[in-house]
């Protein structure tokens, strides 16, 4: 008996062991507790320091009550991460991975194999930030003007950016920056001419952009085109969309001598064979770089490129890198002009450009280093055969083709019902203009049996035999090729050592790693970047953006092939309007400026449906992002600034008096919730209250999205409009400067009004014309969102928002002793960020703010925020993917720099000669017999005794920027220079 009831004890014990063990794996295998970093106990030791009991009490202290949501989020239960991927899989799976020959614009591409492994899937390429911070961002910084130098090369232009959103929004950034360019002659011509053959989409984006700064957009046949004083700028499509390639020169010249700019949309693997517009005149190029080896993804992200002629320089939408030298005279890379990046001049902008695709642009770069010059042109040259043949065979077959002159692409006359049914059979798409005409774009994909398959199509319309016309290549008269025309390319480009270096794959993969190892990123540490909420970019959100049934789809493939998609899109619809509290989503805008810029475009858009087209002034607190005010510029609104109290919050009574003063004439409001300078302000409820008192819109920047989901909504407080940050809040990585993606929500009154697109139905019923080139923007990354939302489920979007505030909490508490907290809210606590104020160490040490981010390079960290919103400060925003070990690294940083600061106050270091002013320091420092500081070597490379365990050497010193922006250089320099840093490296 005693026997039998220890043996039943016992198996009752060890059942008990196991459940425990099974519910403590469950709970540790559920995905918020890999996307959240603080552990149970971390928790508990930092609840203890910010002296309150729980996290839902530190809430309560932190969110006004009056703004909390009533009901839990709607989003559903969590997925465990092998759930989620069964789960998309499925989705997967219906979606039909066609052959598109459809063109417009995006076309198949293989994805060379080492550029993929090692670029898109390493997270050292893609959770770096835009490279502001250029000596620990070199690596990215050549890439990216490797990119610019591919570009340049190809266009014959002397001077590119670095990537723009998609072709078409390039092209309306063409025609703003001509706009403002004009001479004094023109200053009275408000018309842009567009040829008819430029892409659908793009036409449809150029009238968007237009519009509401009062540009008349005239489309029309270019033979017709009438040259005179009205007209500032024109935009023609080369090779068309027809495929066309025309000859451009004489209609170039006669438009210089009017003083009309021209702007050419083009493609890149067709200037490996064509003349470039750079040869006959154009003033600007643009295109898209997609089909250098980046994934169709249904229509994004890809890089698009912009160059143009020297005179615009000061001028260019989005960023430039140029060369400068470092502290110690070596070669160093930065981000050139950066006073001219136009979102900087906020009212005063021509573009709201921030955010563009670096990660996409960097690819790109990567597939011409990989390919070079013969490379390339072998790939264009191939493409432009199996075009010329299949044009050919299709003539021979009776067909008529109306495109004269082509490098991959040709209309051809045919049935197109016939052509259709035949083409889906064999799972081909091609582009269908009308009932009797057909596009045909070929690309790099195009093996000897899709040839065969898409004269199969065209032979069984007509009731052939393929096999019995025995159509070979050496029995056609093949004429009008581009070799033997007048559009033949004589030039050489890609010449530099860079594209003709690394050629084997062993050669290839160790160049890209690197230039990996000079960057900083969140494989090394936290980015406590303000405002930007750099937070895990988890694996299983990213593993599907590679599979074919996503990445394969070209974006305007027929509805009925893309179910998948359209799953994700209505749930990531459906889901996303829960957490905003908004009634629609649209996902067209394609980073958060042009989230901005749609948003503020369907207000105004509802403001003209109800007879209020006067409706324009827009009230911006003054603490705003510099994009809301270039929005808005773009957007046509006159623009009315709102002060902010000494406690960081909007001026409730300025904002009153204003709204009264322009309540004939306001058109909206634009403010940040919580606001920029990491607060909640309890007068939010009053404040949106009173705009709508005064028939105005209130437009919600959603950059601090990441202290509301769950808590509180846009919709909640009063926001009738919202664009997301989906790079920020919900997980898309920042890339090194993009992509991202700025979907927008709207209220119910609003739906009707959410941009539409000329090629897909898409939008509401009185949609806005298209803001950007595809109908959901950058569709490929709305997987990684869907993936975040669906593994975190509504408890852990919600426990993630709380731990976000945790960490910022705990942070504060640790810092507040050595640093001054610029505002907080009334129970002293801080949002999901904080500022830091270091105006005092100016005096005091000489020490500014950017000061103190080179020196967080020696400790291994980017810097937080600098000097925004708020002038020498920091803005500082730890995430909640960061445990309490990484969280005291930081901090332990920021207070070791604090002593140095104090070290040179007290006159123990000279004020310009000291580890700070010196900072960062370099390994080829560091072992140099010619140490001269007056201070250590281990106090410069090893301020605290855990950097040595895993030190992060900046691969160059403090970079000049000043000699940079003298000696402009945007193209990849001379060999010397980088055998000097390979020797160096």
């Amino acid at each position: 008996m005693f026997k039998d009831t220890t043996k039943k004890t016992v198996k009752n014990l060890l059942f008990c062991i196991n459940l425990h063990t099974k519910i403590v794996y469950i709970m540790a295998d559920k995905f918020v507790s890999r996307h959240n970093g603080p552990r149970i106990s971390e928790v508990s030791e930092m609840l203890e320091k910010i002296g309150v009991s729980s996290v839902d009490e530190l809430i309560s202290q932190t969110v006004p009550e009056k703004i909390r949501l009533k009901k839990p989020l709607k989003t559903g239960a969590a997925m465990s991460e092998f759930q989620y991927t069964k789960h998309l899989r499925s989705l997967a799976k219906k979606n039909k991975v066609f052959r598109s020959y459809m063109g417009l614009g995006y076309y198949g591409t293989i994805i060379p194999a080492v550029i993929q492994r090692n670029v898109l899937e390493n997270p050292g390429w893609y959770t770096a930030y835009t490279p502001y911070q250029a000596e620990i961002a070199q690596g990215r910084l050549e890439a990216l003007l490797n990119f610019q130098t591919m570009v340049m090369d190809l266009t014959a232009m002397p001077i590119a950016n670095a990537s723009l959103l998609d072709e078409a929004t390039a092209a309306a950034e063409a025609m703003f920056m001509f706009h403002h360019n004009v001479s004094k002659n023109k200053q009275q011509a408000h018309q842009f001419f567009v040829s008819n053959t430029c892409f659908p989409q793009t036409i449809d984006v150029i009238k968007t952009r237009a519009v509401p700064i009062g540009i008349e957009v005239v489309v029309g046949d270019i033979a017709s085109f009438s040259f005179n004083e009205n007209f500032f700028g024109v935009l023609i499509q080369y090779p068309d969309m027809k495929g066309e390639v025309c000859e451009y020169k004489k209609f170039v010249s006669q438009c210089k001598q009017k003083e009309i700019q021209v702007c050419v949309a083009s493609d890149l693997l067709a200037l490996a064979l064509i003349a470039p517009p750079g040869e006959w005149g154009a003033d600007c190029v643009v295109g898209n770089s997609q089909r250098f080896g980046v994934p169709l993804g249904y229509g994004g992200p890809h890089a698009a490129f912009f160059a143009c002629r020297e005179e615009y320089k000061r001028f260019i939408p989005g960023r430039i890198i140029g060369a400068s030298i470092d502290a110690e005279g070596n070669r160093a890379l930065r981000m050139a002009l950066q006073t001219r990046e136009q979102h900087i001049k906020r009212e005063k902008a021509t573009s709201n450009i921030c955010t563009a695709q670096a990660l996409l642009a960097i690819m790109a770069s990567m597939y011409a280093v990989y390919h070079g010059e013969e490379g390339i042109k072998s790939i264009a040259s191939e493409t432009h055969s199996n075009a010329v043949f299949i044009a050919e065979a299709l003539k021979k077959m009776g067909y008529t083709i109306k495109t004269t002159l082509f490098f991959d692409s040709f209309v051809v006359e045919a049935d197109t019902q016939k052509i259709k049914a035949a083409a889906e059979k064999k799972e081909i798409n091609f582009y269908y203009i009308d009932g009797k005409q057909i596009l045909l774009s070929l690309d790099q994909t195009v093996q000897t049996e899709d040839v065969e398959d898409i004269l199969t199509i065209f032979a069984t319309a007509k009731g052939l035999s393929l096999a019995e016309l025995k159509i070979e290549h050496a029995d056609l008269k093949i004429q009008n090729t581009i070799e033997s025309s007048f559009a033949k390319r004589t030039s050489r480009y890609l010449t530099h050592p860079v594209f003709n270096s690394y050629h084997s794959e062993t050669e290839m993969m160790r160049y890209i790693k690197r230039l990996e190892n000079k960057d900083l990123s969140l494989v090394h540490s936290m980015i406590s970047l303000g405002s930007c909420t750099m937070k895990l970019n988890a694996a299983s959100e990213l593993l599907p953006i590679t599979w074919a049934e996503f990445a394969n789809i070209h974006p305007f493939a027929p509805i009925e092939q893309t179910k998948g998609y359209q799953h994700i899109i209505k749930e990531l619809n459906k889901d996303l309007s829960d957490i905003t509290g908004f009634a629609a989503m649209s996902f067209q805008p394609n980073s958060g400026a042009q989230g901005e810029y749609a948003g503020l475009m369907v207000i105004r858009a509802y403001h003209i449906a109800n007879g209020n087209a006067h409706r324009n002034v827009v009230l911006i607190p003054t603490s705003a992002h510099g994009t809301n005010p270039a929005s808005a510029a773009l957007a046509g609104m006159q623009i009315v600034l709102v002060k902010c109290d000494e406690k960081g919050n909007i001026d409730v009574q300025d904002l009153q008096e204003k709204a009264q003063q322009h309540k004939d004439t306001l058109s909206c409001l634009m403010v940040t919730y919580p606001s920029t300078h990491g607060v909640y302000e309890e007068s939010i409820k009053k404040i949106t209250k009173i705009i709508h008192e005064n028939g105005g819109q209130v437009y919600m920047d959603g950059a601090n999205m990441n202290a509301q989901v769950g808590l509180t909504s846009p919709g909640n407080i009063g926001a009738d409009v919202c664009h997301l940050n989906l790079h920020k809040t919900f997980a898309i990585p920042h890339g090194g400067g993009g992509p991202g993606m700025g979907p927008i929500g709207v209220a119910r009154h609003l739906v009707d009004f959410l941009p539409s697109h000329s090629l897909v139905t898409t939008g509401g019923n009185k949609g806005i014309s298209a803001v950007s080139a595809a109908p959901y923007g950058s569709a490929l990354i709305l997987l990684i969102s869907y993936g975040y939302i669906k593994m975190l489920g509504a408890d852990g979007l919600t426990k993630a928002t709380k731990t976000a505030i945790l960490n910022a909490n705990y942070m504060k508490e640790v810092l507040k002793g050595h640093y001054k907290i610029l505002y907080t809210g009334k129970n002293g606590r801080c949002a999901h960020e904080m500022i830091l104020d270091c105006n005092e160490f100016k005096t005091s040490s000489g020490v500014e703010v950017a000061d103190i981010a080179k020196r967080l390079m020696d400790y291994g960290f980017h810097a937080p925020t600098v000097a925004f919103p708020v002038v020498n400060t920091l803005m500082v925003e730890p995430t909640e993917s960061e445990n309490k070990a990484e969280l005291d690294r930081f901090c332990e940083a920021m207070i070791a720099i604090k002593k140095e600061i104090q070290e040179i106050a007290e006159g123990t270091f000279d004020k310009a000669n000291n580890v700070i002013k010196n900072a960062p320091h370099t390994a080829k420092l560091l072992v140099s017999d010619a140490w001269n500081k007056p201070y250590s070597r281990e106090k410069a490379a090893y301020p605290l005794a855990w950097v040595k365990a895993n030190k992060f050497w900046p691969s160059v010193a403090r970079v000049d920027n000043a000699y940079g922006d003298r000696n402009l250089v945007c193209s990849c320099l001379p060999l010397e220079a980088y055998a000097e840093d390979e020797i160096t490296a």
